[in-house]
């Protein structure tokens, strides 16, 4: 099978959606799919600077090609009139098209494209369908959407969400659609098996003397984009409810934003200012083997976004055998729940406090559900078997009865 996988930017530094991507790219490669990548040479967050990349040509990697095109005449929408050009010459040599966005013009025009060389198509709308999401530039959306959107979606073979959740709340705009139900994958570099209780106190210690903590407190981690949709305005005040109530612990909170500098600014000096300041590190943003060892090294994750189309670092902590914290707002909260693999609430100040003083205060329960958590993403978030489930919906679109 040939397949196109199209988005509109590659981050080689924050990943996000593109590492996700990639990760089906090279599965799907693995199964023995014929798989290109379709991109442009933006390289994700504004401000950075474009990506040195071989352009308009074939690159290798990991079993599948991938294709960058300049951006032009609109690098800050990651536009690319190239790339639209390829694929109304090129794609119908591909059996389908799998694009990775909504409200962006290259994958609107490549939606476009598909439906004038009748390519089939599956959308990703990375959770821009969610009311919560659409909220954001709502009149521009809704223009946007009478122009653009509701065709594309009346046009795709199917629409491709990560979780149960983010299909049952999203926006469809009045078009019917087949809903394809995908989780993502998880993989994390470095990854070296099970930890014991002892070997993750020793991970434990070599971290907390890395961010300069001391002491054998648990190690409660936030590690995400620090936007306001994380929570954070919930999080910190039910920490420190933690240390009124005499309950010692230390605090990461690992992760940044370039997009909005002010407003991680402001978290930072949120925490200095409180009594969390005394046993908080904030390292920035984390990858590699550090951020493996700092997953591993947690004794609870926490997330209490508002809302989450799915919550791969929720994933990527169960992965690593931590027990997560997280609200419902998380859209793989079920996952959570059927694996036993941490705690969940409504997300209220009250309600994460209970549940973080419950975790802190019993190691053991900590490490009991993380593991079930580990063996339940070892089967659930594998690539290969997520691969498996995109091939056999292809197949479905592909030949129906």
């Amino acid at each position: 099978m040939k397949i196109l996988q199209i988005i509109p930017s590659i981050s080689l530094v924050y990943g996000g959606p593109s590492q996700m991507v990639l990760g089906l790219s090279s599965a799907l490669a693995r199964q023995g799919a014929e798989v290109t990548v379709l991109t442009t040479n933006s390289n994700g967050d504004v401000g950075q600077a474009p990506l040195d990349v071989p352009l308009n040509c074939p690159v290798e990697q990991d079993g599948y090609q991938i294709r960058y095109f300049p951006c032009s005449p609109f690098r800050r929408y990651k536009f690319s009139v190239d790339l639209l050009r390829w694929l109304y010459r090129q794609g119908n040599e591909y059996d389908i098209a799998h694009l990775h966005a909504l409200f962006s013009p290259v994958i609107s025009g490549a939606a476009t494209v598909a439906k004038w060389r009748k390519i089939p198509y599956i959308l990703r709308p990375l959770g821009t369908l969610d009311p919560a999401d659409l909220r954001k530039k709502k009149q521009l959306k809704q223009i946007y959407t009478a122009l653009w959107e509701r065709g594309n979606l009346s046009g795709a073979a199917g629409i491709h969400f990560t979780s149960a959740e983010e299909a049952k709340i999203s926006e469809r705009f009045g078009v019917k659609t087949r809903d394809l139900i995908i989780p993502l994958g998880v993989s994390l570099p470095g990854m070296d098996g099970n930890l014991t209780g002892e070997e993750r106190q020793q991970r434990g210690k070599k971290i907390r003397e890395e961010l300069g903590l001391s002491g054998e407190r648990p190690l409660v981690l936030f590690l995400s984009r620090i936007e306001p949709k994380k929570g954070l305005d919930l999080l910190l005040p039910a920490l420190e409810k933690l240390l009124t109530a005499g309950l010692e612990f230390d605090f990461v909170l690992a992760g940044s934003n370039p997009q909005d500098p002010e407003y991680e600014e402001k978290i930072r000096a949120q925490i200095a200012a409180s009594p969390l300041g005394a046993c908080t590190s904030l390292p920035g943003f984390v990858r590699g083997d550090f951020k493996v060892s700092l997953l591993q090294a947690a004794d609870i994750f926490v997330l209490p976004s508002y809302y989450e189309n799915f919550g791969i670092a929720v994933a990527e902590a169960m992965a690593a055998g931590t027990a997560v914290c997280i609200s419902r707002g998380v859209y793989i909260w079920e996952d959570v729940l059927e694996a036993g693999a941490g705690w969940v609430g409504e997300g209220t100040v009250e309600e994460i406090a209970q549940l973080l003083s419950e975790a802190v205060s019993n190691p053991e329960e900590c490490q009991k559900r993380g593991e079930k958590g580990q063996a339940y993403a070892a089967t659930h978030y594998d690539w290969d078997a997520i691969a498996q489930q995109t091939l056999a919906a292809y197949r479905e679109i592909l030949t129906p009865e």
